[in-house]
């Protein structure tokens, strides 16, 4: 089950009830005695974790410190359950602590926030009960803790050495990643994946321009050129981070580039999601083909090539100057 990084810092594949199927938990057993993401709160990933560390000889209690990458379910959701079990803090990059945490805090206000931002990009009123039930559904898969807010450039005791915190936004407003030079090792969550893209979206809660950022991201895991990266999906472990992380904003581009001559006739974000994603999706599928399409269509409009607006409350896109070179 578990696969060794480090002489101390290993990797497990914990189940999740998701397309993905697993997710990647490291455990660290040098002092503070580290998890470094969590998975759900399900009996399956709890029986997993539990079973992974009995490997390393050791229990839910013998847990010092949590640090997560990114507020999303799979990274976040047994948090505040195995903080209650020793009173470890949960480690989480201050723009994450401001911006994602509190979607999961303060649920109520930004489940509404976030129903209204979908039906005016053109999501169907009739879609709306189904995706509140699956996003409840993640909601009840969570414990929430209370969370301690590190900084960019903060080193970190991990595997007998330090790490360098990195903020890695597009894929979560403030995810965090963590680098070590002399191992050129870099804890990548989900900023980078090695069979598919990470979904990069616009929400209501998030950066205006989450795709701008994610470019940004990956010019850094370009410049950083590590021999080694963990993820949190497939892999565990890849070698070719800079080439992968090229390879996805070729992938981006071309995106971009395909929804500009898709909108030769003005369109809402909804349906031109339903061109660009034509396969068959389940609710949360086509809840990030919308956000992703926003988050596309938000890049081109913030650098002048679209504009939009609202018809009958829906907003609608169309271009104003020719495509990209």
């Amino acid at each position: 089950m578990l696969i060794p990084i480090t002489e101390t810092l290993h990797a497990l594949r914990v189940p999740i009830p998701y397309p993905m199927k697993f997710v990647t938990v490291l455990i660290d057993t040098a002092s503070p005695v580290t998890l470094i993401d969590t998975a759900l709160h399900t009996p399956e990933a709890m029986a997993a974790l539990e079973a992974g560390l009995a490997e390393l000889n050791l229990t839910f209690k013998d847990i010092e410190r949590i640090i997560v990458t990114h507020h999303h379910p799979d990274h976040y959701g047994l948090a505040g359950w195995l903080q209650q079990q020793n009173g470890a803090p949960i480690l989480m990059l201050q723009e994450e602590v401001d911006r994602g945490e509190k979607y999961w805090s303060r649920w109520d206000y930004w489940k509404n926030e976030h129903d209204q931002h979908l039906l005016s990009h053109g999501l169907p009123l009739e879609n709306q009960p189904s995706l509140d039930s699956a996003m409840l559904k993640s909601r009840n898969r969570m414990i929430l803790g209370q969370v301690t807010p590190v900084q960019v450039g903060d080193r970190l005791p991990l595997s007998g050495t330090e790490f360098e915190v990195l903020w890695l936004p597009g894929h979560a407003d403030g995810h965090l990643g963590l680098w070590n030079p002399d191992l050129s090792l870099l804890i990548a969550g989900d900023v980078i994946l090695e069979r598919i893209t990470p979904n990069i979206g616009r929400y209501a809660y998030t950066r205006e321009d989450p795709l701008g950022d994610y470019f940004n991201t990956l010019k850094q895991v370009e410049a950083l050129k590590p021999t080694s990266t963990v993820i949190g999906h497939y892999g565990p472990i890849i070698e070719n981070a800079a080439e992968r992380a090229k390879e996805i904003a070729d992938h981006h581009h071309e995106r971009l580039q395909e929804i500009l001559e898709t909108l030769a006739q003005p369109m809402n974000a909804y349906d031109l999601s339903l061109r660009l994603f034509q396969r068959e999706l389940d609710t949360f599928g086509r809840r990030f083909a919308l956000a992703e399409v926003i988050a596309h269509l938000e890049y081109l409009r913030f650098r002048g090539q679209l504009q939009m607006q609202q018809v009958d409350g829906v907003w609608r896109y169309e271009r104003v100057s020719s495509p990209l070179p």
